[in-house]
């Protein structure tokens, strides 16, 4: 019987197409935030496999900081999450507001 929750999944596709359980997710001491390992846990968060409040909880996230990090893998995939792309997608859409696109 369901108390109200949503079951838990196993196991979700993750950003690269292979299968991501809780133990392929990035370790919570990870200091190197590359764009996959934060489209991974995007994704995990998406299919199920944790909730948001969990995966801010375990990789010491604001709130702000994981909606930042889905909102870029929606819209530019894993380019939107590396580093140094970051700002170039801020500018591309400030040029893009500028002139009415």
């Amino acid at each position: 019987m369901n108390d109200g929750r949503p079951e838990r999944i196993d196991s979700v596709i993750g950003p690269v197409g292979r299968h991501l359980t809780l133990a392929d997710l990035p370790s919570p001491l990870t200091e190197r935030w590359v764009a996959r390992r934060k489209a991974e846990v995007v994704t995990a968060v998406r299919g199920g496999l944790l909730s948001v409040e969990e995966a801010c909880a375990h990789y010491t996230l604001t709130f702000e900081e994981f909606l930042t990090w889905e909102r870029a893998y929606a819209r530019f995939g894993l380019s939107g999450l590396r580093a140094r792309d970051v700002e170039y997608h801020r500018l591309r859409k400030i040029k893009n507001l500028a002139h009415g696109i």
